[in-house]
């Protein structure tokens, strides 16, 4: 399971592993592949930078990533306080009446401190980056699109390529003609921001665009070696995995209330999705939960603008965590999920992802 990309980065397998989690990043290095941190969870320089010192102690010095999220549309810039006055007091009222029909109550503490994250902001993005910069990162990668110019400038300057999520092949080749180095065709089928073309038509019709100019990594729906081969067979040099490592002991590490979290995505099956604004204000697969449908019901409001809606909403999520009830797990998945039947560590899920993927070749090459 090696192609182009192997050599470029010093990794043994072409599989790039997205995560917010830095404990699921480092093992998916030390495994062979490419960890990349995602960063919109980091309001603060320094604790990302602590963060990535973390990294760098951790992954035995093999090569990983960072992931920010720079929008197209520049959102509205401030401090929390201030765009915290841009959010509709009937918003608010929503989501606290929803709370109580749910039984969720408030935080012990009261939330402080935990009023929403903040990386959505170009400002933000951009102090992840020059902070990102100073450590050895082998990848910068944007989940919204190409970065702007200047930032692929300093990226590039730093020795350092730039990766681009596409979902459409006039975005792909948009974002190679502004200086990407690696596109990621990330299907409709896929967890967080998506577009509308699932990944068996995306993935032949980006490599086609971009053509010799720049790789390309597939993801969306990969969660067996047999699904990665299936990518390179449709032109991939590579596959960007990001839902599968939700289900993985190292994930436990990280994140507050995961628990719930895993047993909600072991249970689901692939059509316990759904793609809603409600998370970021952008087009976003979650998992389908109580939470998911109040939002659906017909006296629901329309969601908020980036960044204004995670502002909205982040609280509520705390607080439903904290509840550690399954059926109210906000949590960005794709259709994946229904593969997710059990919690392994990150190297069992990587053997598993090679073992698929022989498997697959000599199945194949029966058929010669």
């Amino acid at each position: 399971m090696r192609t182009s990309l192997c050599d470029r980065f010093g990794i043994e397998l072409p599989i790039f592993g997205f995560t917010p989690s830095e404990h699921v990043a480092a093992a998916i290095s030390r495994a062979g592949g490419m960890g990349v941190l995602g960063c919109v969870r980091f309001n603060d320089a320094a604790e990302l930078d602590a963060v990535l010192d973390w990294m760098d102690e951790h992954t035995d010095g093999k090569p990983y990533g960072v992931d920010v999220v720079m929008p197209a549309k520049i959102p509205a810039e401030g401090n929390q306080a201030d765009l915290g006055k841009l959010v509709p007091e009937g918003h608010r009222a929503f989501v606290e009446r929803v709370l109580a029909d749910l039984g969720v109550p408030p935080l012990d503490d009261g939330g402080a401190g935990r009023d929403g994250v903040l990386g959505w902001l170009h400002s933000v993005a951009r102090s992840q980056v020059d902070v990102a910069l100073k450590h050895p990162i082998k990848l910068i990668a944007n989940a919204l699109g190409s970065p702007p110019a200047d930032v692929i400038a300093q990226a590039h300057a730093a020795g350092v390529p730039v990766a681009a999520l596409a979902g459409k092949a006039e975005h792909a080749a948009r974002h190679v003609d502004n200086g990407v180095d690696i596109v990621v065709a990330q299907g409709y089928e896929a967890g967080g921001h998506t577009g509308e073309i699932a990944s068996m038509v995306l993935v032949p019709e980006i490599v086609d665009a971009v053509g010799e100019r720049a790789p390309v990594l597939a993801a969306g729906g990969i969660g067996s070696g047999r699904q990665a081969a299936a990518a390179l067979a449709l032109g991939a040099s590579g596959v960007w995995m990001g839902s599968f490592w939700l289900a993985t002991e190292e994930y436990l590490q990280t994140m507050t209330g995961s628990g719930a979290i895993q047993r909600a995505l072991v249970a689901a099956s692939s059509s316990d999705t759904v793609r809603s604004r409600i998370y970021t204000g952008k087009p976003a697969r979650l998992l389908r939960t109580r939470w998911t449908e109040a939002w659906a019901a017909p006296d629901a409001p329309e969601p908020l603008p980036m960044p204004l809606q995670n502002l909205l909403v982040s609280p509520a999520h705390n607080r439903m965590h904290a509840v550690h009830d399954p059926s109210l797990v906000s949590m960005p998945v794709g259709q994946i999920v229904g593969r997710m039947d059990r919690v392994r560590g990150v190297a069992e899920v990587i053997a598993e992802l090679v073992g698929g993927y022989e498997e697959a070749l000599s199945r194949l090459d029966k058929t010669r």
